[in-house]
């Protein structure tokens, strides 16, 4: 499934201003549908390595290109760490989540380039796209996780996967990573 026309042309114009503001790459539902998994969404999430971090500036930087923040609380993006956005050009929603050390990094430092309508997009990797998902655990999220897994289990680096959820699930005091994630893997896709 491609990516819809709307989240196209507001990817096409985010994307010189991100690049004038760090790395960043899209994640969410944007992503599964890049990788291949037929999803409907009405947003667009990204996330942005900022540098230098000056949300102010940025927003500015954003509006000239046609965003326009939806929440004036400089508290709440101190406090969320996301900026949320509107494309004026096409009325969506875009969340641009300023990015952390460690899990974020390592994400951002793997993207992988896709071409979109003549524009070079960082988009999640997949095995990241598959951690991610199962990070959030929502049952949409797991659904997202089982998709992916099923259409490209084959090239998935299975043990990477583990790997950062056993990880994760050591420094967030969790156990229910794993489990959720062998649970996908035990659905293996049919020939």
């Amino acid at each position: 499934m491609p990516v819809q026309p709307a989240a196209v042309d507001l990817l096409t114009s985010l994307a010189p201003v991100l690049a004038r503001w760090g790395r960043w790459l899209v994640f969410g539902a944007q992503a599964v549908v890049i990788h291949g998994v037929p999803r409907l969404s009405a947003d667009v999430d990204v996330t942005l390595a900022l540098v230098p971090d000056a949300p102010d500036r940025f927003a500015a930087d954003m509006r000239a290109a046609g965003f326009v923040l939806r929440v004036d609380d400089p508290d709440f993006v101190r406090r969320t760490r996301v900026m949320p956005f509107v494309h004026q050009a096409t009325g969506l929603p875009l969340d641009v989540v300023l990015a952390g050390s460690g899990l974020e990094d390592d994400f951002l430092e793997r993207a992988v380039r896709v071409e979109i309508a003549g524009t070079a997009i960082p988009v999640i990797d997949a095995s990241d796209l598959v951690i991610a998902k199962v990070l959030a655990a929502r049952p949409k999220d797991l659904e997202d996780a089982r998709a992916l897994w099923a259409l490209h289990a084959a090239s998935l680096d299975e043990a990477r996967i583990r790997s950062v959820l056993g990880l994760l699930e050591e420094a967030l005091h969790q156990s229910d990573l794993l489990p959720a994630f062998e649970a996908i893997a035990r659905r293996r896709p049919e020939p």
